[in-house]
């Protein structure tokens, strides 16, 4: 491990009018990655603690934590895989978490009892499960598996009522055979929403009613539509749904289950990205994605929607609301570019806000960090392109930094105002960071994010070399310097930009980044089934004439044309971008001479998600940029 570094910027006095340079410190990463990762949160039975997620042993496990007192209980001890608490059962202190082996996302659900014994609700090894809430009587556990069919989730309860067993049978509830899924039911266990997704632009919602197993469609349309269900009404006669049919923005609106009519609810100039009801319906809340910030609304029903206020919190986003059942408190995290989630909650009867955790190490200055601008330019095109910018502190006048794109995952994906340990540590040390938000991206309306579809590796590479062109205007950039990092979709562009834009960029750093579209496309888990069509949709089909424009845009096919260095990162247990797909364009160029460094972590999947790998990895590409694109030896 590298040890803490803390040269100083020195502070030059010139005169008593001078003005003075900013003194910044310098983190080692493992200061970056010494904040606590955290997020959850559900409350007990008699609310007074809150079940969370924490990553303070380097991996999350689950933790309770005293309302009253503050005072922190692990609840599990997991040393290898990641543990994801979803909720106390509803009338007793068992705790229900989810875990996969190693990254792998075959997510079982794990039943802890009261006295620490733990039971897999999946016996099949190979299934995936998913938690799908409780009946609203609280007698009911429900939760959706493939183990009947690896292709399809079918919906399943479990009967919670009279507390702890060593056996919990399950019942099925809903067959998928056509690629519906379940996603939220009514009250009184009669109605189920199902949706349908047809392409990553448009899809179907339909409602189920399991008493006459009549199975209707809801969302008639013509065009690109997508639906989105939300909750139904406290008696179950309306369904909430989010939709952008008619609009370039998702919206809140209901249906009237006995009259079929529709009505708007809200909307806003952005996607509203989810809205609930409170359990006794005093409270609606919605979430808005506010130009990569969230915008929370909640709304007090039995006041003739009065906006709910809650004074004295920190700066940054409101995310994660959970209101507790009886409605006197809310649970929600606190957050920003420059600082961690925090968890706190909050009484509506007394006003007072506690924050529970404070996430962020002693030991660096929050002044220090830096925080992300929202910066916009026009492409090649015209289309008007949203970026987040991150400037290093203490530029001298006339000092010019090495710069680098940072690419998000998907397609489709987005880059929030989110703290990220990894773009701090890499500002902090001299690099300034673009965010690019290219097109295809999503929370900036419907047009934009399909503005890709079957152009990728093409009109959306042309967006990441404009942006470089934004970069380049920028007084304190080092034009020379400019690299381009990104994962997964984003690992793709990056090696994309170095085999189809070979002049442009002086580095890459890719993490578990795609680089032969028709294998990946070929090899996609069985478990997207529903998805695969609206993948092939957007992407191409690889078992089509599609194929030849796969093979084109694949870097692996093209790497004589690779030039610069890069960097590889990959996790042996990722189930979207196989180990072999980086194993081979590492041999490739390395065959054609090109620098290549490559690290593998044997025990992480699509993302890492252990605290140690994490470090390494942010090490090894400070490393590797620091001698390829800011020149200095080690």
């Amino acid at each position: 491990m590298k040890k803490v570094c803390l040269a100083l910027i020195a502070v030059l006095v010139l005169g008593c009018n001078a003005p003075k340079e900013v003194t910044t410190k310098q983190y080692s990463v493992n200061q970056f990655m010494d904040i606590v990762q955290i997020n959850g949160g559900s409350f007990s039975p008699d609310e007074s603690k809150l079940v969370y997620n924490s990553k303070a042993t380097g991996i999350f496990n689950a933790y309770e934590i005293d309302l009253k007192t503050g005072i922190e209980k692990q609840l599990t001890a997991s040393t290898d895989n990641a543990i994801f608490s979803q909720s106390y059962f509803p009338n007793d202190d068992r705790m229900l978490y989810t875990s996969d082996k190693g990254g792998n996302e075959i997510n079982h659900l794990y039943v802890r009892n009261q006295d620490g014994s733990v039971i897999d609700l999946i016996q099949d090894s190979t299934a995936k499960a998913q938690f799908g809430g409780w009946s609203y009587n609280k007698k009911l556990m429900y939760y959706t598996s493939n183990s009947r069919d690896k292709k399809f989730f079918d919906l399943y309860n479990v009967q919670v009522a009279g507390g702890e067993t060593k056996v919990y049978p399950s019942t099925l509830v809903y067959k998928n055979e056509k690629g519906l899924n379940p996603d939220v039911m009514s009250n009184d266990d009669r109605y189920i929403a199902l949706s349908e997704t047809i392409t990553t632009n448009n899809s179907n919602m339909y409602l189920l009613d399991t008493q006459s197993g009549k199975l209707n469609l809801l969302s008639k349309h013509e065009g690109d539509a997508q639906y989105n269900a939300q909750y139904f009404s406290l008696d179950g006669k309306t369904l909430f749904y989010l939709t952008d049919e008619g609009s370039e923005f998702m919206y809140l609106a209901s249906y009237d289950i006995a009259t079929g009519e529709k009505k708007k609810v809200e909307e806003a100039p952005w996607d509203i990205m989810y809205a609930y009801l409170s359990r006794s319906g005093k409270y609606r809340v919605v979430a808005i994605n506010n130009d990569a910030r969230t915008e929370i609304k909640i709304y007090n029903e039995q006041d003739g929607g009065k906006l709910v206020s809650v004074e004295g919190l920190p700066e940054g986003d409101i995310t994660g609301v959970n209101i507790s059942d009886s409605e006197k408190l809310m649970s929600f995290y606190v957050s920003s570019s420059k600082s961690p989630s925090n968890l706190f909650v909050y009484n509506f009867d007394t006003k007072e806000v506690k924050q529970l955790t404070n996430t962020m190490t002693k030991e660096i200055d929050p002044n220090d960090l830096v925080a992300g601008e929202v910066v916009r330019f026009k492409s090649f095109d015209g289309l008007e392109i949203p970026c987040l910018l991150y400037k290093p502190k203490g530029i001298k006048e006339g000092q010019k930094v090495p710069a680098l794109l940072w690419i998000h995952g998907g397609p489709g994906g987005q880059t929030r105002l989110n703290y990220s340990a990894a773009l701090q540590h890499l500002v902090n040390h001299g690099y300034a960071v673009l965010a690019v938000n290219n097109r295809g991206s999503s929370g900036y309306g419907k047009t934009f994010f399909a503005a890709d579809d079957r152009k990728h590796g093409n009109e959306d590479l042309r967006d990441c070399v404009e942006s470089k062109k934004l970069l380049a205007s920028l007084p304190y950039i080092d034009a020379d310097k400019i690299g381009i990092y990104g994962g997964s979709y984003g690992g793709y562009m990056v090696m994309a930009a170095l085999t189809f834009a070979p002049k442009e960029f002086k580095v890459g750093v890719n993490l578990f980044g795609v680089t032969n579209w028709i294998r990946t496309l070929r090899s996609i888990p069985s478990w997207w089934e529903a998805q695969r069509k609206a993948l092939y949709t957007e992407l191409g089909d690889p078992t089509s004439a599609d194929s030849v424009a796969l093979y084109a845009k694949s870097p692996l096919f093209h790497t004589d044309k690779i030039t610069k260095p890069f960097i590889v990162l990959q996790g042996s247990n990722d189930p979207r971008v196989l180990q072999v797909e980086s194993d081979e364009i590492v041999a490739n160029a390395r065959k054609n001479g090109v620098k290549v460094e490559y690290v593998i972590f044997p025990d992480e999947g699509h993302g890492f998600v252990k605290k140690e790998n994490n470090i390494k990895a942010s090490e090894e590409v400070l490393k590797f940029l620091d001698a390829n694109l800011k020149g200095v030896n080690p």
